[in-house]
Order: structure tokens, then C-alpha cells, then sequence
């Protein structure tokens, strides 16, 4: 379980995050919901460690992520950044290995060259695993990423607005195989979504922030609804049911 404890973050003189605390449940998506600037990705990047907080801690199994050896770290948790640019002539396959490294240490064996080619399997990435990054579109790209992450094969997965530059059929497809890794491989994915249907879809657990503050924090079912989103994004939001899903008609509202 992570569990974050009165984390907060200044820059300069303006708060970003104020006196967060909530616990992830293992084995489930929690999502960050909320408006721009409301703190998810900071808050992210302090679980990740990409940040330091200026007060508070973050709990992995009852340790503090500030006293694990980096190398263990990176073989419990996994983090994609929003920007994932990379300035080096790489090919598909050669990124997702560098999933590899906190096991192999960059020489790959048997096992590590499975998990590859099983990561590039689940993104649908096979047939061209051996083109370079930089022949690729954005959407195609950003599955490559998602497949490192993968392939780094940790307990815990966080994710920064993953759905970025993808279309709405890889939207889908990412969701659904995150869906897939808790339901079968029991992974924790951590996920900051701007679309609040993809987090009412594919969530266990909603985390909302605004103006750097927690505002709800629960299962989904309960975080999805006219009066709690009020809350969230300032804004009258219908919640419609469709096949046993809530949908936020967000687009036409008062």
C-alpha cells in the first residue's frame, strides 16, 4: 500500500500542494481527477520520488520511498512522466528493454528478452517494434512509453496523463489493458486522467484535487455524482447511467 501523509509543495511564494493525505489501496486504478493546476501531476511526481516534498511523507509498505535504495525503488514502482521526449536515435524495442535495466543492468537474458517481447505484445507494438522513436506518431509513441513501463514489470504503476496524443480508440486500448494488468496481474496503477469518463469507466478509486487540496477521496461510485464533481471543477455536472457506467455530460452544462 502507498500511503501519503500531509504532503505539501510551495514554489516560491504559491502552494501547489496543501497538507495532502490519502492511502492507495493495493491491487486497483485510483485516479487523480480535478482542474488544471490543481496539483495531480505534483503530487504524483512526490510519490515518484521526482519531487521532494516540503512536508509530509510517502508511505510504500510502511516505509519511507526516501529510504529505499533507488534500485530497489525502481523494481516496486514505475513512473511516467506527462513529457517523455527523448533525444537519441532508439527503436521501439531497444526503449521497452530499457524497462529491463534495474534487473539486468542493460544485459539482457532470456527472461528480460520475454517480458520485452511480451510488453510490446500487449501495446500491439510487435510488427513494428524495430522502428526508431522518431518515425513514429504521437499515439504510437506514447504506447512505446506505456510498454517500457510494463516491461519494467513493478508492483506499483504511475501514470501522468498517459492518455495524451492518443485517439479514441487507444484511449480505450491503454485503459483496458491497465484494467487487465490489476485484474491479472494484481498491479496498483496510479493515474492522473483529464477525461473524468475515463476515470468513472475504468477507476476503483477517485483521489480529486483543487487548488492543491483534497476535495473527495473514495470508490468511484461515490465521486461520480452531480454534487461531489461540483465540488471538484466549480460546474453543474450531469451523471448519466449507460450499461452500468456513469457518464459525466460535461460538454453542455450551466
Amino acid at each position: 500500500m502507498i500511503e501519503i501523509k500531509g504532503l505539501s509543495k510551495r514554489f516560491g511564494n504559491k502552494s501547489i500542494i496543501n497538507d495532502v493525505s490519502v492511502e492507495i489501496k493495493p491491487r486497483q486504478i485510483t485516479s487523480f481527477i480535478g482542474p488544471n493546476g490543481a496539483g495531480k501531476s505534483t503530487l504524483l511526481s512526490m510519490v515518484s520520488r521526482l519531487l521532494d516534498a516540503d512536508t509530509g511523507e510517502v508511505l510504500l509498505d510502511k516505509n519511507n520511498v526516501k529510504n529505499i535504495k533507488s534500485n530497489e525503488f525502481a523494481k516496486r514502482i514505475a513512473i511516467l512522466r506527462q513529457s517523455n521526449y527523448l533525444n537519441v536515435k532508439l527503436t521501439i524495442r531497444q526503449l521497452v528493454s530499457f524497462g529491463r535495466y534495474p534487473y539486468s543492468k542493460g544485459r539482457l537474458n532470456a527472461e528480460d528478452n520475454r517480458i520485452v517481447d511480451q510488453a510490446l505484445e500487449y501495446l500491439n507494438l510487435s510488427d513494428i517494434q524495430h522502428k526508431f522513436l522518431d518515425e513514429l506518431s504521437g499515439g504510437q509513441r506514447q504506447r512505446a512509453f506505456i510498454s517500457m513501463i510494463i516491461a519494467q514489470d513493478t508492483e506499483y504503476i504511475l501514470l501522468d496523463e498517459p492518455l495524451n496524443n492518443l485517439d479514441m480508440k487507444h484511449s480505450v486500448q491503454i485503459m483496458k489493458i491497465l484494467r487487465k494488468l490489476v485484474d491479472e496481474l494484481g498491479k496498483t496503477v496510479v493515474i492522473v486522467l483529464h477525461d473524468i469518463n475515463f476515470a468513472s469507466v475504468y477507476s476503483d478509486q477517485i483521489v480529486a484535487l483543487r487548488d492543491g487540496r483534497l476535495v473527495k477521496n473514495g470508490p468511484t461510485h461515490e465521486i461520480i455524482n452531480s454534487e461531489a464533481l461540483k465540488e471538484v471543477y466549480d460546474m453543474h455536472i450531469p451523471v448519466h447511467m449507460q450499461d452500468g457506467c456513469r457518464f459525466c455530460v460535461y460538454f453542455n452544462s450551466h
